[in-house]
């Protein structure tokens, strides 16, 4: 297409976007469902009036996805409740930990044993898939800083770390496929990057964003009075972090999302409990109205355009969020409209297909039940945990970055094909199914007062 359609295109669909908003809420489908049918209509499997080709893009579509997953990460580690509980997050930790080794083993071995892959083509598709999406699965995870409901809880915490924790799994396949040092009997691997980059990658965003927020809190109380850019601090923060964790060979993905988490945490620990005694009923209660101010904490930025003295409690992880929510929408739309550009009416086949309904109905449920095994997580969580595992801008993140490694033409095209076939029905089969699966879920939990 022609730059000035280009610009049609996206101009309109922006536009469309922002007038249908409460409409595209109260609708069966999602978004991402509606730009992926644009870009299959638009692409060549319809009318053939573009084609985005991911083997020539490889480098652009892995800077554009590299940056828009960090955007997700820091937008996600901002709305997880405080305070850190570990019984909270042991089920999330086991997840993005057990539960991803066990799903790229299963997909390894698929492919090995039905698709006829080499094993090391097999572990790095495994990787490459293993990873849930903190982009397109908004309907399912934490809408603000005071959702506290479990489901969403866990789905996006699990999505924060796992798209960081993908990235050993990533390096192992590549190095079976003599693309990575792996070191004498694997030592380097685990040593290096498990073990190194993984606490070098957490370690750097607890600290990067404990040290903001105590800056930025004593900034606000020293006279004379200062009023902070959170949006540049929050993409500095971003920056920051993910740059540190390059120069020493971390998993950045983990440091930006523990960054996001810690700079939350700390800002609230600074708050301070209330200053009166309370009794334990008038504690429930305080407890109750923080919760709810939280929630309203998603407006501050905008409160403050109207009325920068307005008596807002300020925060980064705040006063940004809504910055970095219309980023990641905005990304979306690009992406996935790229995604059904890319697709061919032969680009579906039994064995992309069965690849995608294997990960969907085994290795997804059976990696979270194997993972959350001896928790008290209920059946009824497990369930729908097990099934909302959505694949997106991640793994689209791991096949660019995959390819720019120097993978063989054969084995980038079959990586392709199989990667975008299953973020395709992802989009689609699991954005059919939130809707009424969670009003189900939420409507069970109610009435059982879980």
């Amino acid at each position: 297409m022609s730059d000035s359609l280009w610009f049609l295109l996206v101009g309109g669909l922006l536009l469309a976007r922002g007038l249908t908003a409460t409409l595209l809420q109260r609708s069966p489908i999602t978004p991402a469902m509606f730009y992926l049918a644009l870009g299959l209509l638009l692409g060549p499997t319809v009318l053939n009036l573009f084609h985005f080709n991911p083997l020539e893009q490889s480098a652009l579509l892995e800077v554009l996805t590299e940056v828009v997953v960090l955007i997700s990460l820091f937008a996600a580690g901002v709305k997880l409740p405080a305070p850190f509980n570990f019984s909270r997050w042991r089920g999330p930790f086991l997840l993005a930990s057990v539960s991803m080794a066990v799903s790229v083993g299963l997909v390894a071995a698929f492919a090995y044993f039905v698709l006829d892959l080499p094993m090391g083509v097999g572990v790095l598709l495994g990787a490459i898939l293993a990873p849930t999406d903190p982009v397109l699965a908004t309907d399912v995870q934490t809408r603000h800083p005071g959702d506290r409901e479990p489901l969403r809880f866990t789905l996006t915490s699990e999505a924060g770390m796992n798209d960081g924790s993908a990235f050993p799994f990533v390096m192992l396949g590549l190095g079976m496929l003599g693309l990575h040092d792996l070191g004498e009997f694997n030592l380097r691997w685990v040593l290096v990057d498990v073990v190194w980059a993984t606490a070098a990658g957490v370690a750097i965003g607890l600290v990067s964003g404990h040290i903001l927020a105590h800056v930025a809190q004593r900034l606000r109380d020293a006279p004379p009075r200062h009023h902070l850019m959170d949006n540049f601090l929050g993409l500095g923060l971003i920056g920051v972090a993910y740059g540190l964790s390059l120069l020493v060979g971390a998993w950045g993905f983990l440091a930006v999302f523990f960054a996001a988490v810690s700079l939350r945490q700390t800002e609230l620990k600074l708050a301070g409990p209330p200053q009166s005694p309370l009794s334990a009923h008038s504690v429930r209660n305080a407890e109750k109205l923080k919760a709810q101010m939280l929630e309203l904490e998603v407006l501050e930025a905008e409160v403050k355009s109207v009325n920068p003295d307005d008596d807002f409690p300020p925060s980064i992880s705040g006063g940004s969020l809504i910055f970095k929510e219309n980023l990641e929408r905005l990304s979306e739309m690009m992406l996935v409209l790229l995604i059904g550009g890319t697709l061919f009416l032969d680009s579906w086949s039994l064995r992309t297909v069965g690849l995608a309904l294997f990960l969907f109905l085994i290795a997804r449920p059976v990696s979270v039940i194997i993972g959350l095994l001896g928790t008290q997580t209920s059946w009824p969580l497990r369930g729908m945990v097990g099934w909302f595992g959505i694949r997106g801008i991640g793994s689209l993140y791991y096949l660019m970055f995959a390819i720019q490694q120097g993978l063989s033409e054969e084995v980038a095209l079959e990586l392709v094909s199989q990667t975008l076939i299953v973020v395709t029905l992802s989009i689609v089969v699991h954005g059919i199914s939130v809707k009424p699966l969670m009003g189900r879920f939420l409507l069970h939990r109610k009435r059982s007062g879980g």
